[in-house]
């Protein structure tokens, strides 16, 4: 069965890339056609294009004269000819696509020619790298091709000031991070003035290196954040308490799903230590999360392999490049947490102005696109989520790097000791090598180990990330020793030193296997490329992370049986299979969490929509009356319904309560209203007075203002409402999201009652906004200088940036002591059932 899988997909990507090549060969068909041109020429062809878009004419009726035309430019000012495979590639791209090409195909070049098509539609291109290093060589590199043909390119950095990243985008194509342009569109959304604005409408992205931005980062929230004062003493208070704890007696570590959780005698320890009743009640949620960070501080985050402490710093250590994350910060009072654990200052925790994941960020570009090395593995959620599908595009040159079965050590220094033997011969033969490692801790390991051998060699990890392209760029040369953690330095390739070839090639040793198989292909792809030899080979042990947490027991018994020794290793294909089935356990499982995150961030981004289409119209109008009346009419009619309803008889109407609001919210003394005008009257009747006499004010307050000043009075005032009540509301909806998985125990779906909740909570949000309007255009006293002011000052932080806020008081319910019956009646007492 899964062989006929394989083949159906495999006979897709094949049908995929015929219908491809079939535009290819017209392509190749029109090059001496486009060599005999003349520069100007050529460089006539892009108005040509534009033109005739601007006529009708798509970009797929163009796309195989524009490609040709980009070749032939690139020809003349790179000296490079786009393969065909590449054409395949931009194709790929062009058409909303994932292009999987193996590491040394070109991709950065594969990139112009989607770029460049998509440019001539005058809506913008944008081309998305990983790390700042990337954005600014390649722009600089293929601006060539594109200033040649007339097109404008714009580089997107943090540094810029607001005037040069207008012009950055207001390039014909523009390079920059997938944090920078997800930065840019939270503040675009906090302006007070449109001229501040710098994106344009999201047209077309090509993301570079695509599974590390949409399927590493998809969980990382962007977050432009303020302080929030609050006490540091509940961290350092649970930080106390957890290291008083014993491991199984007090509570248990799931190693699989990297969770720990107190046991029955943990959660009395806690209830004693604190002293309260139940440890699960509502009001005790935020110290249940407190001690829940501690325990996961203490047991599962590991100093110099998540994070190191550097100037009194808990600096984070990215799990899949193995780089230090400078600036960046754990979410959800896990930093903190550390901070406690490590004693060092623990810093405020700050309020979020503005948040987007990458996952959502993405799906509003007009259209998608990405290329990487390593695709398929993922492709499942590609689709699902980004509606992406993966092409696997062939090597210019057929692959003949060998990928050798897995060596299986008994223990860990084993493998070590013979992965160091191994790099010691081969590099006295001069054939260059380079080691992979998934911590800082144990690249300085195998450092020290080489070391002591006389093997003279590089590291390129966390601490030493600044040289990490040039080192690298050079771990193809004769004699070369490169350890990185991962895949630092990943967008460089490695290019082959003279008579390295006859050597074998770049020899790859990974020291242990990933989660991710992507991961573990991401560091084979680093030989052999463009038809070059090389060779890769696992060093694994029974104690690696991978192994520990899936079946080495049974290896170990197997082990033990056969009667190996500690150097010995098992060999075979049949036991990498095995790891393989595990990884994709592991992916599987990796994947739905990814997907129960982003059905809760769907709820917060159908919300953000609305929230900024408003925001957007306020700024962008040059009269926003006809928005703040439509706010003012609903506060009329809501305070009416309120206290007047068509089921209850009018003598029992509550018109005091309409008098009172009415007079305190609406209206002054001149126009104030008694009993007496509403009596007798329909609801209807009631709603109508009661806005013509608000419309009456309404035009006194302007005649008294001047027009002008009061246009821009109802801009300030709904900026300012719109503003402080969404930050309100991502701190309430924060709070419940935390708190949701509680109702798990009542037998409820946490997710539908958080969309009902998030619902209700925005409904009112949006009530609450109208009211302050309303209250603002009536009552308050205009000053002739109005200015718009921020609601807060904000700043961009690093994805995984702490963004909870300080908790607010929640609603008490009654109180079950842990030894009573549990209330949902099963008879059991609190503790063992609900109160777990």
């Amino acid at each position: 069965m899964l062989g006929l899988i394989k083949k159906v997909i495999g006979d897709a990507n094949e049908r995929e890339l015929k219908r491809i090549m079939k535009t290819v060969t017209k392509i190749n068909e029109m090059e001496p056609q486009f060599e005999a041109l003349s520069d100007e020429e050529l460089k006539a062809k892009t108005p040509q294009f534009k033109e005739r878009v601007q006529n009708g004419e798509t970009l797929d009726d163009i796309l195989p004269e524009a490609f040709a035309t980009v070749r032939e430019a690139s020809k003349r000012t790179l000296g490079m000819r786009h393969f065909d495979v590449q054409l395949i590639g931009g194709m790929v791209l062009h058409e909303g696509q994932i292009a999987e090409m193996r590491t040394g195909e070109g991709k950065t070049l594969v990139g112009t020619l989607p770029a460049y098509l998509n440019a001539l539609s005058g809506k913008g291109v944008h081309v998305i790298t990983v790390n700042d290093y990337l954005s600014s060589t390649q722009s600089e590199q293929m601006a060539n091709i594109y200033n040649f043909l007339g097109l404008t390119v714009g580089l997107n950095l943090n540094s810029l000031s607001h005037e040069q990243k207008q012009e950055a985008y207001a390039a014909d194509i523009t390079y920059g991070t997938n944090n920078e342009f997800g930065f840019d569109y939270l503040r675009d959304n906090m302006v007070l003035y449109k001229e501040k604005m710098v994106q344009r409408p999201l047209n077309f992205a090509i993301i570079d290196e695509v599974d590390s931005i949409l399927i590493d980062e998809a969980r990382t929230p962007l977050i432009i954040s303020g302080q929030a004062e609050k006490s540091t003493q509940l961290y350092i208070a649970a930080d106390r308490f957890v290291k008083g704890l014993q491991a199984d007696e007090h509570y248990t570590t799931d190693e699989k799903m990297k969770n720990v959780n107190l046991t029955e005698d943990g959660v009395e320890k806690a209830e004693s230590a604190f002293g309260i009743d139940n440890l699960f009640d509502h009001q005790h949620v935020a110290l249940n999360h407190h001690i829940s960070q501690a325990l996961k501080a203490h047991v599962i985050m590991q100093h110099d392999v998540d994070y190191v402490v550097q100037d009194g710093q808990v600096v984070i250590v990215d799990e899949f490049t193995g780089r230090m994350m400078t600036g960046r910060r754990y979410s959800d009072g896990l930093h903190q947490a550390i901070e406690a654990k490590e004693q060092i200052q623990i810093q405020n925790e700050s309020m979020t102005l503005a948040t987007i994941t990458f996952q959502n960020y993405f799906r509003m570009y007009q259209k998608l696109s990405g290329m990487t090395g390593t695709a398929k593995t993922e492709e499942e959620e590609f689709s699902k989520i980004y509606g992406l599908h993966v092409i696997v595009i062939p090597t210019n040159r057929p692959m003949v790097r060998k990928d050798m079965p897995d060596l299986i050590y008994k223990n860990e220094m084993s493998k070590y000791r013979l992965a160091v033997e191994e790099i010691a011969n081969r590099h006295q033969t001069k054939q260059p090598v380079l080691i992979g490692t998934t911590s800082i801790e144990r690249s300085e390991l195998i450092s020290s180990m080489l070391t002591k051998k006389g093997v003279r060699h590089s590291v390129l990890n966390a601490k030493k990330h600044a040289e990490e392209a040039e080192i690298v760029a050079k771990a193809g040369q004769a004699g070369a020793v490169t350890i990185a953690t991962n895949m630092a330095g990943r967008g460089t390739d490695i290019v082959l030193g003279e008579g390295v070839a006859e050597l074998g090639g770049l020899h790859i040793i990974g020291t242990e296997r990933h989660e991710s198989r992507r991961i573990d292909n991401q560091l084979r792809g680093r030989a052999g490329r463009q038809g070059d030899p090389g060779s890769t080979q696992f060093y694994l042990s029974l104690e690696d992370d991978v192994m520990r947490r899936f079946g080495s027991d049974n290896m170990r018994g197997m082990f033990d049986k056969l009667g190996f020794q500690e150097d010995e290793p098992i060999q075979s294909k049949l036991v990498t299979k095995a790891i393989e089935s595990a990884q994709k356990r592991v992916e599987g499982s990796n994947f739905d969490v990814r997907k129960v995150v982003l059905q809760y961030d769907d709820v917060m981004n159908q919300q953000r929509k609305i929230i900024y289409k408003q925001r957007s119209e306020v700024i962008e109008s040059d009269n926003v009356k006809e928005i703040v009346w439509t706010m003012v009419t609903a506060v009329v009619e809501q305070v009416v319904n309120a206290h007047c309803s068509n089921d209850v008889i009018p003598e029992e109407w509550d018109l005091g309560a309409v008098v009172e609001y009415a007079n305190a919210t609406l209206l002054n003394e001149e126009y104030a209203i008694t009993e007496k005008d509403l009596k007798g009257k329909e609801i209807q009747e009631m709603i109508e007075m009661l806005t013509e006499r608000t419309e009456e004010l309404y035009a006194k307050r302007e005649q008294e203002i001047g027009e002008q000043v009061m246009r821009e009075f109802e801009k300030v005032i709904t900026l300012r409402a719109v503003d402080s009540k969404w930050m309100d509301h991502i701190d309430a909806m924060d709070q419940l999201r935390q708190g949701i998985h509680l109702r798990a125990y009542g037998g409820t779906d946490p997710l539908r009652e958080y969309q009902f909740e998030g619902f209700q909570m925005f409904e009112d949000m949006i009530a609450s906004i109208q009211e302050e309007v309303t209250k603002y255009a009536m009552k308050a006293h205009v000053e002739r200088n109005v200015e718009r002011k921020e609601v807060a000052k904000g700043q961009a932080v690093d994805p995984k940036q702490d963004s909870k806020k300080a908790k607010k008081p929640m609603r008490r319910e009654q109180k079950v002591g842990r030894n009573e019956p549990c209330p949902c009646g099963s008879g059991k007492k609190y503790k063992q059932c609900h109160g777990k």
